[in-house]
This record gives C-alpha cells, structure tokens and sequence, in this order.
C-alpha cells in the first residue's frame, strides 16, 4: 500500500497542491442529498476502520448508525483507544501501516468532521515519528510523514505563500482602552509594530531532516486551529509528550513550587534544607543538570528530543490552550502544568530566551488560577459542584375560595 504525495505550491490557485478544507460539493447540491453524501462517506470510513483494527476490538455498528456517525467517531474513546494502539506498535508508521494510510485518506475527506478525526490522533502521529527519528534515524517512517506532508500542504494552500504576522499597536498613541502617559508632540495616525510569528512556507514534497522541525511544527499548528474541538484525551497525550519531549527529570520544574502550600500532582518538593546539607545539596542538582545532555531518556509517550523555536511555538499554543482554557478538565490542567514546567527547565538548561520568557509566563498564570481557583473554593465551600444537593419538596399554597 503506497502513498502518493502531491507537491504543494505556494501558489492558492495551484492544482497541484492538496486542500482537504475545500468541499468537493457544488453549492447548488440540494442540502438534504450533500447531507447523505456526507453520512455516506462517514459511514464508509467507519466500515473501513473496522476492517482494520483487530478482530477482538470493539464494534464500531453502533457509530456507523448513528445521525452523526463522523462526530460519533471522533467522541467515542473508544475508538481512540484502539487506533492508538495500532500506532503505539513497534511496527507503525512504515510504508504499508494501513493506520496511516486511513488517516491520510480520512484527512483528505470532503467532511469536516471526518478530517477533525484525523487531526485528533496528531498528538500521537507528531509525537511517536519525533521520538523514534531521534532514537533510531535509520527506521523508515514513510505512513508516518505522508500524513504530516498532507498536513502540510492544507496548511501551504490555506496560507497562500504569506507569513503569519501580527500587528502590535504603537502603545504612545491614546486607544479606547487607555491614555497615555505622556502626550505625543505630534498626533499622527497610530503606527503598527509588524511581527513574523510564522515565516512564508515552502512546498515540501518529502521530509529531510533540515525540514523536519518545520513539517511538524506546521500539523500542530492544524491542530491549534481546531483544539476548541478536539477531546480530551487527544490533549492529555499531547501533553505527556511534550513532558518527553522536554525531559522528565530535570529538577529544575519545580521551581515555582517549592515554597506553595498548593501541590501539583508531580511536584511535591520538600521545602528548605539544614545549613549543614545545603553543599550537597548543591553538588547532587549540579550533577542532575546532566539530564539536559542526556538523550537517551525516552518512555512509552515518547523520548527527549531537539526543540527548535519553529516546533516549540506551536507547542506552547496547544499547551497554554490546555492549561487555561475555562472547559478543559482538570486532568488536561494538571498535565499542562506538568508538561510546562518540564518545557521552562529545559529552556532554561538550553538557554533560549523567547521559551524561557513563555513558559514562565504561562508557569505564572497557572499558579495564579490554581490560587484563584483555591480562594473561592474556601470562602464559599457550599457551592462546591462536587456536592449533591439535596431535591427541595415543591411548595404547596393554599388558596381560599
């Protein structure tokens, strides 16, 4: 079973590249039968992931019956519980791996909710391709970087050749949300700051090494785009390898919790030393600073790798989502938590300013929430949701006649 990749252009009216965010529908179809395509096709992808997964899996009959089987499939855990699996398997990712080739063809559907199932398992795909290419280079890991580059060309063809900028206001020049301190002499039109978050991309039609950062970094950024909808669980293993990716051990992740009575979970650091162990002390961290040479840490989520700029942005997008969105469970939370502070020690070993100044920033606001969170909980313990209430008896009001 081969891969046929087609080289995207920089160009959007290129034929060449692939754009799975185009319907394929005409927009004078009637509804009700662009619907049943669309039910068709779900249903069809589900039949062929059947097909593929071990006999002794569950059934997947019931998501294929159902009104919404592409949503179905992508809420079911499930389902992601069986096809990671298959990618966690020593033997995935290579030319023939039927997993892969179902999520490049599922990604390449014309239904939106079909391609948000193939951008959930990007967590795993980016994750296990990092850590094994670093391990071992000489694997051949073609399913898996056939995914990446259709991931990339969506993306190439939805940019259109440009850059990801942003415009940063002059601060000098009074705005509705603030005047400043010092009148300007001169009351010109309010200047922008142009900054580059992303560069031009450039049409990839396989994976080299010097590219490989880029590639990846691009299909997290897809997955950016679309987290407000992906599942839980796509994010705590989004968050366990970026813990990998990091290195786990570094002492140094415990920084900013050393001296709180909140716990994280994985952070228990006890708090100050007798006078007499604190040259031991000193001399068993600067020996623990080694881990940040050592490449050889790896774990079933994944394994220590480089993390150039390019890969770490869209990292901590994904990661910060993770920590402060208002509707992700706890446990996405205290992954996060997990995950950036393993991020911060390793910009710090690394000594990279841009991360380093992220990942405390967002170490900062996590702290803060936790507080935050802590404080209302105390002084209002009645309203805690965890709490069943008791059903109050319904009034009865007598009426005279």
């Amino acid at each position: 079973m081969a891969f046929h990749v087609k080289p995207a252009s920089g160009s959007p009216s290129s034929s060449a590249s692939t754009d799975p965010n185009s319907s394929s529908i005409p927009s004078n179809q009637d509804p009700m039968q662009s619907w049943w395509e669309s039910i068709s096709k779900a249903r069809a992808s589900i039949h062929a992931l059947s097909s593929i997964l071990p006999s002794s899996s569950l059934s997947l009959s019931s998501l294929a019956d159902s009104d919404r089987p592409a949503r179905s499939l992508l809420q079911s855990p499930d389902v992601y519980d069986a096809v990671s699996s298959c990618l966690f398997s020593p033997h995935s990712g290579s030319g023939p791996d039927p997993i892969c080739q179902w999520l490049y063809e599922t990604f390449q559907s014309s239904d939106p909710d079909l391609r948000l199932v193939a951008v959930s398992f990007i967590p795993i795909l980016s994750g296990l391709y990092l850590s094994r290419v670093v391990v071992s280079q000489a694997t051949p890991l073609a399913g898996f970087e056939a995914v990446l580059l259709a991931l990339y060309a969506s993306e190439l063809k939805a940019r259109g050749g440009k850059p990801v900028s942003i415009s940063i206001p002059d601060l000098s020049q009074p705005s509705l949300y603030h005047t400043p301190r010092s009148r300007p002499s001169s009351m010109a039109s309010a200047g922008l700051f142009i900054g580059m978050a992303s560069p031009p991309l450039e049409p990839q039609s396989e994976v080299k090494s010097t590219k490989r950062a880029c590639i990846v970094g691009v299909a997290l950024e897809c997955y950016y785009k679309q987290i407000s909808q992906m599942p839980s669980w796509s994010k705590m293993d989004f968050c366990r390898f970026a813990t990998a990716w990091a290195g786990q051990n570094c002492p140094c992740k415990a920084e900013f919790d050393g001296d709180e009575d909140a716990e994280i979970d994985g952070f228990s650091e006890t708090k100050g030393l007798e006078e007499g162990e604190e040259v031991e002390g000193c001399v068993e961290d600067m020996e623990k600073l080694k881990i940040a040479e050592d490449r050889s840490d790896s774990s079933p989520e994944g394994a220590r790798i480089p993390l150039p700029w390019e890969l770490l942005q869209p990292t901590l997008r994904i990661i910060g989502h993770c920590l402060l969105a208002p509707l992700n469970p706890q446990d996405v939370k205290d992954a996060a938590s997990m995950a950036v502070r393993c991020l911060y020690a390793r910009a710090s070993h690394d000594l990279l300013p841009q991360a380093i100044l992220a990942t405390r920033s967002l170490v900062q606001l996590d702290k803060r929430a936790r507080q935050a969170a802590m404080a209302a909980a105390a002084a209002n313990p009645a309203s805690n949701s965890n709490t069943p209430s008791k059903a109050k008896k319904p009034e009865i009001f007598l009426m005279a006649k």
